[in-house]
């Protein structure tokens, strides 16, 4: 598992970015990290993985604490995709990009051959696998950072802002490529501020942040149905339904959803009902 101890961080002299955070992540949790522009989101990203070391507290990934432990050990545990993906690419085909990675761990040639075919042919890449990954479109980018992370088969995956750039197509696919890596028993930590997005995700977990503290920590459902006022105060919208039957509530039709498809049924009824 994942242990945010008590942690503090901030840059240089500057005010504290993240306070008094503790969280604990346990494997096969998918966990949607949500907050505004410079709410301290990717700040506390790139602590799982040991590119920034808490100004106080400390953070424990698998026991090993992240202080006293290399990023490149880390690196085999943890995979983060930054939100532009198209600057983590620099060789001229999208199986050396994969393959970089495969040998830049020591894997074997056989080994490293049947795991680029995996993961091209899991993300609907094969096909580009001679092209310049900067000929990609966006969405390609994104699924070809993944499929990256992917290869040397990490437990957690970090996501940060996977949506960007994203139409409604491509994040379909995003969210069925988070619940394919959940499926083989990874965990996915996310961080975005697509409110729409994580309604559609309603298994996941949410924390939500607001100038670098945890103002919510549970489930979606509960956050989407009950407590819509706390993502106002975090600077982001509810989503458009959740509002809806927020408005309806007023209106004295009290609607409980489970999942963003369980709350269009549930609206289209009572349309339907007059």
């Amino acid at each position: 598992m994942i242990i945010f101890d008590n942690v503090w961080f901030k840059y240089g002299d500057r005010d504290y970015v993240l306070k008094n955070i503790n969280i604990t992540i346990k494997e096969g949790e998918i966990v949607c990290i949500l907050g505004d522009n410079g709410a301290g989101k990717t700040t506390l990203l790139k602590h799982i993985n040991g590119l920034l070391k808490p100004s106080k507290g400390e953070v424990y990934v698998d026991k090993l604490n992240t202080k006293e432990t290399s990023v490149s050990d880390l690196a085999k545990k943890v995979a983060l995709v930054f939100q532009y993906p198209e600057r983590m690419f620099f060789t001229e085909s999208v199986w050396k990009e994969v393959e970089f990675a495969l040998a830049n761990f020591g894997f074997e040639e056989d080994i490293r051959v049947h795991r680029i075919r995996k993961v091209l042919n899991m993300f609907w890449l094969w096909e580009y696998r001679d092209r310049s990954p900067f000929t990609l479109s966006g969405g390609e980018q994104r699924r070809l950072a993944i499929a990256i992370a992917l290869a040397w088969d990490p437990k957690y995956v970090v996501l940060d802002e996977p949506t960007a750039g994203q139409d409604g197509f491509q994040r379909e696919i995003l969210i069925d490529i988070i619940r394919n890596i959940v499926y083989r028993e990874k965990t996915i930590i996310l961080a975005t501020h697509d409110i729409e997005f994580v309604f559609e995700l309603p298994e996941c977990r949410i924390i939500v942040l607001n100038k670098g503290e945890i103002i919510y920590d549970g489930s979606s459902v509960e956050l989407f149905n009950n407590y819509p006022e706390l993502l106002i105060e975090a600077g982001l919208e509810p989503p458009s339904l959740s509002k809806l039957i927020q408005t309806l509530r007023k209106e004295g039709k009290y609607v409980v959803f489970k999942n963003y498809d369980d709350a269009v049924d549930k609206i289209y009824n009572l349309i339907k009902g007059g």
